[in-house]
């Protein structure tokens, strides 16, 4: 999109979660993973979905290439996304992330070099000059390959103002048609980076051709007020993640970026396109696939966004809700929890929560989530909609079968006697058996298993929780772990849920040790590259 085709009361949404927000640890996404959760984010209605950074690996490069060729060819709401991949400010990546996002109908070239002092003369090693050659240089070749391009200073919340100011106009010049000012360690303070964003309007002609966005890290907790008041001061593009996830502390969270700009309209003067009503599902659908339960108070998506249970809040939403409420839960997507569907609820009832909820289950998948809520409906009195979301989420993105599958699992444990597990495992139609003692049930099960595998995994995380509410819950294990004589071992997550939390536990880790395998072989050809900060 051209800056002649931005409005000035439009600001536009570019979504990192498949970028920044998966680089966080413990959520990286599989491909089906990445295609659902962009595909969600095109119903959304974000203008940008940057897919990825291709260089970095050749499952990056094949994730943004799939997502240019599917996600970049639908059509929601009368608009396509553009596709974005990510590149430094290097020939090789520019060409790999223009192979990448070619597919797509809106293709865009982000490409990014680093401009404060500490960066320059710690990190390149480069004179001012020399930054902004190359920085020129890295838009035109761009430029050579797509029509849109943006550049980012990187940490531009440290970089000298006029010099900023300089390289800005440099690269508008160049043919960029979207700056981006980057706060990439969250120091800014909002009346200070505010100030930063008015500089560049009232020091650059240039920037009337050009979109001025900003991404914002959460560092000192400031991402979302940094992000806003950049759009008061003119900056027309926000880069942000869907529950603000990130590195380190995170990005400015998507949902309050938005329904900021909705409530205080009269504020701002400014909105954005995407469709409100679709944040609570997508919220749900990126912490399924990431594993990374929303907060209860987080602002927009938690759990008490919405709930009131003091006495006089409740007095006064009886009365009148605007007395605490200032948007309906209704205008994010949210319906209300509690028991939605039983074990007599039909399939057209089961689709239609289903479709509710962001899920566009079809076909096989939709018979498949079908059979597995009766199953769960005979085993729990309530079904919810945690519940529901679990179920697609394990028919969505289960990986295709690997070479381990867990077939037996018993533990025999109790107050005065040790915790000792037998496993059965199958290897390629190859039956093993073997038995092991823990210092707990999950323990034992995990020796078991190392023992019929030969190859012991460390793990680094272990999480249980509850579904939903009650006796008989599922419960939702998520495991990461690495080769325990690894140096630098590549560390993978695995989940599994059951009402049964010992099986759900050896599930997730046979699940763990699956993924392990197969990121380890796609990686033998070709190692990650160590790419250092990013914007």
């Amino acid at each position: 999109m051209s800056s002649t085709q931005q409005q000035n009361d439009r600001v536009l949404i570019f979504d990192t979660t498949l970028r920044d927000g998966e680089q966080a640890p413990g959520c990286s996404m599989t491909l089906k993973e990445k295609l659902e959760v962009g595909r969600q984010l095109a119903r959304l209605g974000v203008d940008v979905i940057e897919a990825g950074f291709p260089i970095s690996s050749v499952g990056d490069f094949e994730s943004v290439r799939t997502i240019a060729e599917v996600v970049g060819n639908l059509e929601f709401h009368g608009r396509t996304p553009i596709i974005a991949g990510l590149a430094r400010a290097k020939d090789i990546d520019i060409k790999r992330a223009a192979d990448a996002v070619k597919p797509a109908r809106h293709p865009r070239i982000h490409t990014f070099l680093a401009t404060s002092p500490i960066h320059r003369e710690k990190k390149l090693r480069m004179s001012r000059e020399q930054v902004i050659e190359t920085a020129v240089n890295a838009v035109k070749l761009a430029r050579s390959f797509v029509d849109d391009v943006e550049f980012s200073l990187e940490d531009a919340g440290r970089t000298e103002w006029d010099y900023m100011a300089q390289v800005v106009a440099a690269v508008i010049d160049a043919g960029a048609g979207t700056v981006n000012i980057p706060d990439t360690v969250g120091y800014c303070q909002p009346e200070q980076y505010g100030a930063q964003i008015k500089y560049l309007f009232d020091n650059v002609p240039q920037v009337k051709s050009a979109i001025i966005s900003v991404h914002c890290h959460d560092d000192l907790g400031l991402a979302v007020a940094n992000s806003l008041i950049a759009v008061k001061h003119g900056a027309r593009q926000v880069e942000c993640t869907v529950n603000g996830l990130g590195e380190r502390a995170g990005n400015a969270s998507l949902e309050e970026i938005v329904m900021n700009l909705k409530t205080r309209r009269d504020y701002f003067g400014c909105e954005s396109r995407v469709q409100t009503e679709q944040i609570y599902p997508t919220s749900r659908l990126v912490s399924q696939v990431t594993g990374q339960r929303v907060q209860s108070n987080k602002a927009i998506v938690g759990a008490n966004a919405f709930a009131h249970e003091s006495g006089i809040h409740q007095d006064g939403m009886l009365k009148d809700k605007l007395t605490y409420e200032i948007m309906t839960p209704e205008s994010v997507g949210w319906k209300g929890e509690g028991m939605v569907m039983g074990k007599h609820s039909g399939r057209h009832a089961f689709s239609k929560r289903l479709e509710e909820l962001g899920f566009e289950m079809q076909g096989e998948n939709l018979e498949k989530a079908f059979v597995k809520f009766k199953e769960l409906a005979d085993k729990k009195k309530e079904v919810f909609d945690d519940d529901l979301c679990v179920i697609c989420d394990e028919i969505l993105f289960k990986e295709s079968a690997g070479a381990w599958e867990l077939t037996y699992a018993a533990v025999n444990t109790g107050t005065s006697i040790l915790p000792t597990a037998t496993v059965k495992m199958t290897y390629r139609d190859e039956e093993f058996v073997d038995a092991a003692m823990g210092d707990g049930p999950v323990d034992a099960v995990y020796h078991a298993i190392d023992r019929i595998t030969g190859a012991p995994l460390k793990v680094h995380e272990y999480h249980l929780e509850a579904v939903t509410e009650g006796q008989d819950a599922l419960g939702r294990v998520t495991v990461s772990v690495s080769r325990q004589d690894a140096k630098e071992g590549v560390k993978v997550r695995g989940r599994a849920t059951s009402t049964d939390v010992i099986l759900a536990s050896a599930r997730a880790y046979v699940n763990a040790l699956n993924a392990l395998d197969r990121t380890e072989k796609s990686q033998s050809s070709n190692d990650r590259v160590k790419i250092g900060s990013t914007p």
